[in-house]
């Protein structure tokens, strides 16, 4: 099973960044769903005082979802697609939104240093790195302790008939619609890198692994039932303690 990594990636995503957006709306759940999963991060005021990260931000759909959750934090939205970002800071925000260009394992040594996050959303992206756990490790320092971690994610729940939906969805919509803009790589590429990584057990086993505390698995309702997944963590000052489903 090939998949596209690294430079590849972040190409096709820029071919893909004119579209993206007209496509996303095909799926009725899709704004929901990120709504959902930020809000689940729980941010205390509004997000009043507290430093924000969307990592693999897009063309902005979760930063959108990230500034609902928390219209007063401060938010710096990252991605490795110039033609992505370049969508998504281009339309409107407020002044305490901001928008780096940068891949997520060259986070770690602009950011700024150890936690200088209050909480980072994580929106399709640990599927599209070539180093998952090394992503993770440093999303995880650059974290205060206690600061919150919420991945909206592609995972698929195991069961066969999840995976039977992945497949149909995509032979049916997903990877027609992209081959009328020109992305049928790109799209392939989703269906695949889907079937081919964690499911949401071993992706909270992974998190657990890399450190993380209070590692929960929150479905979404739904036709994402079993298919698209929040997992939430923090940093924990104490050895990570488990998984809870």
């Amino acid at each position: 099973m090939t998949l596209l990594r690294d430079q590849d990636l972040a190409h096709a995503f820029d071919r893909a960044a004119g579209t993206y957006d007209r496509l996303v709306a095909m799926n009725p759940g899709y704004h929901a769903d990120l709504r959902r999963s930020a809000r689940r991060l729980r941010l205390p005021d509004g997000g009043a005082g507290l430093r924000l990260l969307d990592l693999g931000c897009g063309t902005g759909a979760s930063t959108a979802a990230l500034l609902r959750a928390a219209p007063h934090a401060e938010i710096t939205a990252v991605d490795a697609s110039a033609g992505m970002l370049e969508r998504a800071a281009a339309k409107r925000w407020p002044q305490h939104v901001s928008f780096v260009h940068a891949s997520a394992e060259e986070l770690a040594q602009r950011a700024g240093g150890e936690g200088t996050y209050d909480a980072v959303f994580a929106a399709y992206l640990l599927r599209n790195v070539t180093d998952p756990d090394g992503v993770l490790a440093s999303v995880h320092s650059l974290l205060r302790t206690g600061g919150r971690l919420a991945v909206h994610e592609y995972s698929l729940s195991g069961l066969a008939p999840h995976r039977a939906v992945w497949t149909a969805l995509c032979r049916g919509v997903i990877i027609p619609a992209g081959t009328l803009t020109g992305d049928r790589d790109l799209y392939h590429h989703l269906w695949r890198s889907v079937l081919a990584f964690d499911t949401a057990p071993q992706l909270a086993t992974r998190l657990v692994r890399a450190g993380w505390g209070g590692v929960r698995i929150v479905p979404m309702p739904g036709w994402s039932t079993g298919v698209v997944h929040t997992f939430l963590a923090r940093r924990s000052a104490a050895r990570a303690d488990g998984v809870v489903a």
